[in-house]
């Protein structure tokens, strides 16, 4: 077990430049007995804690669709109950993504330090991961109304779904979308037992970020996918991915400004569009050359467009 950890430790850098939080996790699992701290970090690494900027991207969408129902703090209850999911299903996506990519992972650089590539956990046991995971956000569902139960399948399904739509289309990272902008929805019901028109724009938005936040990042492997016969949307748009990817900011933002005249939001929420304008400018202007760490960097970026949204949000809605 420990051979098989090394490799996978010498084969990481070019999956993770999040070096500092598995740093942490490493000094953190170093107060557990010898023969589990191994286990314990090929776990922690299947459901990626040591890289929770995927977690944080789902958070945000989470926290708008929360705020906007309450048109105020949420409830503690839903709050509470909706942050933990975001971190269990984000867990759970990882685990089974890694299942159903671990042929394709070990032949991507960035990918073959994972778990089930390295060979450091099986494929059977990341599948009880995600099962035992799906428990868990199931009961966490189960605290809230009829209405969020029954959303709830919706977003399990598209969870369960996206890690094999890559073998069949070029759009996984639109259905990818849909499953991390399923809690909207969900978020709305919860709060306010229904789901407003504005809840749909709002996904729909999310969607639309989604897509091309997950596109730069598909850039990181175009090579390596082309080689494997993956399909993403970086192969699809071809020498057209950064326009497209313009196109599409142009488009999220557009959907966004929508969302806060509906919401009859206030200027922190316009400073906070405002900075979320500059963070994409940036971003369209850093792939320009396609390089790879260059679309990881605007990738990451995507996490300051979400807080700096909420942000204004959270602000335009506590001086109304």
């Amino acid at each position: 077990m420990r051979r098989a950890r090394e490799r996978a430790r010498g084969q990481m850098q070019p999956e993770d430049s999040s070096v500092r939080a598995g740093y942490v996790l490493r000094k953190l699992l170093g107060l557990l007995p010898a023969g589990w701290r191994d286990t314990a970090y090929n776990y922690l690494v299947l459901t990626r804690m040591d890289r929770p900027v995927g977690a944080l991207l789902l958070l945000w969408a989470c926290w708008w669709a929360l705020w906007l129902a309450a048109m105020d703090f949420p409830p503690w209850k839903p709050w509470l109950i909706f942050t933990l999911g975001v971190f269990v299903m984000r867990s759970a996506g990882c685990a089974i993504n890694d299942f159903a990519d671990r042929k394709l992972d070990a032949q991507v650089r960035r990918t073959r330090a994972r778990p089930i590539a390295a060979g450091t956990i099986s494929p059977g046991a990341a599948l009880i991961v995600f099962a035992v995971l799906l428990v868990v956000a199931f009961g966490l569902v189960l605290l809230t109304n009829p209405l969020t139960i029954k959303l709830s399948f919706g977003g399990a399904a598209l969870a369960a779904l996206y890690p094999f739509t890559k073998r069949y289309t070029h759009l996984p990272q639109v259905v990818l979308g849909a499953a991390f902008g399923w809690s909207i929805p969900m978020a709305f019901a919860a709060v306010s037992n229904h789901v407003p028109p504005i809840a749909w724009l709002l996904f729909l938005a999310n969607v639309v970020w989604s897509t091309l936040y997950d596109t730069e990042y598909a850039m990181v492997d175009r090579d390596d996918d082309l080689k494997v016969g993956a399909k993403s949307t970086a192969i699809l748009f071809g020498e057209l991915d950064v326009p497209v990817i313009g196109l599409l900011m142009a488009t999220f933002l557009v959907a966004m400004a929508m969302v806060g005249h509906r919401a009859l939001l206030g200027w922190p929420y316009w400073y906070g569009f405002g900075a979320a304008v500059v963070l994409l400018g940036w971003q369209l202007r850093h792939i320009r050359q396609r390089e790879r760490s260059a679309c990881l960097e605007a990738f990451r970026n995507n996490n300051w467009v979400g807080l700096a949204l909420w942000i204004g949000m959270a602000l335009a809605l506590a001086i109304r």
